[in-house]
């Protein structure tokens, strides 16, 4: 698990947004295929899945306020299309919240 400590709280609606606009296009582009990548919002959690390939989310965003809770799944860790989007996401997240709005960025087992 990554966990962003930010200045001041994450607004999730534009967070899931951010994502839906920048995730997929990263990904495609890179990859060169369309997975079906899916960002949504539910309650305090945005989870990115590809329902149509994965049986479960591949990453969820657990919003604490002033930390984000990045979760990866436990079932696709060498999957090469989940360690192209946990390198997208990883630069991405760093673009939201701006780099002069984050405290620090931890990793925890």
């Amino acid at each position: 698990m990554k966990i962003i400590e930010t200045k001041t709280p994450v607004n999730l609606a534009e967070l899931t947004a951010f994502l839906s606009s920048k995730l997929v296009p990263a990904f495609k582009e890179r990859r060169q295929t369309d997975i079906g990548l899916q960002v949504t919002q539910n309650g305090n959690t945005v989870t990115v899945a590809a329902p149509n390939l994965y049986d479960s989310f591949l990453f969820q965003i657990e919003d604490l306020g002033t930390e984000l809770h990045i979760i990866k799944s436990e079932h696709y860790t060498d999957d090469v299309n989940v360690l192209t989007l946990e390198d997208i996401l990883n630069s991405t997240l760093l673009e939201y919240p701006g780099r002069d709005n984050i405290n620090f960025i931890a990793e925890e087992s």
